[in-house]
């Protein structure tokens, strides 16, 4: 069989077409050294976790040019304080790693708290703070013994594991280890609930808690969008974990089944069909009469206010292709609100995916979708090229490739700055893909350019 396009002989199997033999890439292996691939280390796996906690120092404990994955890295915003935009790092110099850093550590998080009595400090572990052997658990101990504060280990040394998923669950046992089951809430209902694996990345939280709330659920606490540490402190108490994010958060979920006897079922308020399919998966877990009629005319409502809103994007939209190169929950989970507003998937991959990963995006696309694993610059243009979407989909790294190659793009990673979750945020969703699909300046841009 013809490869899907020309790439190294080691990098064949990584990229694959739905129904024909292999259906599932090779994945989750280190990259191939040249490549020049997008990937982030263990570390940056567990930061963008637990960063989103927004009264707590997030320090990196490690050089300074470990501190540029700092809060921009996920644009998670924020209802109340924003202690957790503050860039703090221990910047270990050459006479640290001689010596040692504990030292240096110590008085950095004794300092912080003096500064801004934060919630919680969370000290990261970098690989060079793990070469050296700095004894972060017991420099923490010490601090929190002296400040009263918590302080909180990450043991995320990059060099751990080549993929970025490892660092998601040391950030989730961070918060199993320290956090969670430490405090008692001052009352419980019946309808308790953790929104487990929802960071707010541009504000989707707030398109998701007024659908719940309406509903006459209490949610507990958001692990970890918009929360507060003495939040997360309460979340063995809920009767339900609902798991949005499932690349970062399953494993914290089965975490607190097995501890807790938390339950916990799987969302996803991307699209309308999935968002209304949650919010009815919900209520039918809680049993409650009452609920489930409140949640049926939550949706329609949602449904109907929507439904005019979407119809002159549609209209544009119908018939037009869009190529996904995002992480790997969304890479599967944006297929079917794309299908909603007529688009057809052709592409889908992603950067740190596993075989669960992939396995949800077999499932997802249609026969005659090309899946990628981890693909290189230079392969993902050749396959733009190649095939030439309407859209790409992805995050910063990739946008230029694709406006060079007078393709549109959105964004749909971290940084991003508009929310897509739930009814309104599909709209603005549908809003963002058309001014994207439909401008006109790609109709300028030089052929050359796009290797016409």
């Amino acid at each position: 069989m013809e490869p899907v396009t020309e790439t190294f002989e080691s990098r064949k199997k990584h990229v694959c077409v739905k129904g024909e033999g292999l259906s599932i890439p090779v994945c989750d292996k280190a990259s191939l050294p040249g490549t020049v691939t997008q990937r982030t280390c263990v570390y940056g796996g567990a930061r963008i976790v637990l960063m989103p906690i927004t009264d707590s120092i997030h320090l990196v404990h490690g050089p300074i040019g470990c501190a540029a994955c700092t809060w921009d890295i996920r644009g998670s915003k924020t209802s109340r304080e924003d202690i957790y935009k503050k860039g703090c790092s221990t910047n270990l110099q050459e006479k640290d790693i001689i010596f040692g850093g504990e030292k240096k550590l110590f008085e950095t998080i004794i300092e912080l708290n003096k500064l801004y009595k934060p919630g919680a400090v969370f000290v990261y572990a970098t690989c060079v703070a793990g070469i050296i052997g700095d004894d972060i658990k017991a420099v923490c101990k010490k601090a929190e013994e002296i400040t009263g504060c918590r302080v909180i280990p990450v043991q995320s040394e990059g060099f751990q594991n080549h993929n970025k998923t490892k660092g998601h669950w040391i950030g989730g046992d961070a918060l199993l280890d320290y956090v969670i089951g430490t405090k008692e809430p001052e009352e419980t209902t019946p309808f308790d609930i953790n929104i487990v694996g929802e960071f707010n990345v541009a504000g989707d939280l707030w398109g998701i808690k007024p659908l719940l709330e309406e509903m006459g659920v209490n949610i507990i606490s958001t692990l970890t969008g918009d929360s507060h540490v003495d939040e997360i402190a309460q979340a063995h108490r809920a009767k339900l974990n609902i798991v949005q994010c499932q690349k970062s958060s399953n494993y914290v979920a089965q975490k607190m089944e097995k501890k807790y006897g938390i339950p916990f079922i799987k969302v996803n308020f991307f699209g309308l069909e999935q968002t209304v399919a949650s919010l009815r998966d919900i209520a039918d877990f809680f049993g409650d009469e009452e609920m489930i009629e409140r949640t049926e005319r939550i949706i329609e409502s949602g449904l109907k206010e929507v439904a005019h809103k979407i119809e002159e994007y549609k209209k544009r939209l119908t018939g037009k292709t869009v190529a996904l190169y995002v992480g790997g929950n969304k890479a599967w989970s944006l297929v079917r609100p794309f299908e909603e507003l007529g688009m057809d998937v052709m592409m889908s991959g992603t950067k740190n995916g596993i075989r669960e990963d992939y396995e949800m995006i077999k499932e997802a696309v249609r026969d005659g979708t090309i899946i990628v694993d981890d693909a290189n610059s230079a392969e993902l243009t050749r396959l733009l090229k190649e095939h030439r979407p309407s859209l790409l989909i992805s995050g910063a790294k990739e946008k230029y490739i694709s406006l060079k190659l007078g393709i549109p793009f959105c964004d749909f990673n971290h940084d991003r700055i508009t929310a897509f979750a739930g009814f309104k945020g599909f709209v603005s969703f549908a809003k963002e893909v058309d001014a994207s699909v439909s401008s006109p300046v790609f109709e300028l841009t030089s052929t050359s350019l796009r290797g016409d």
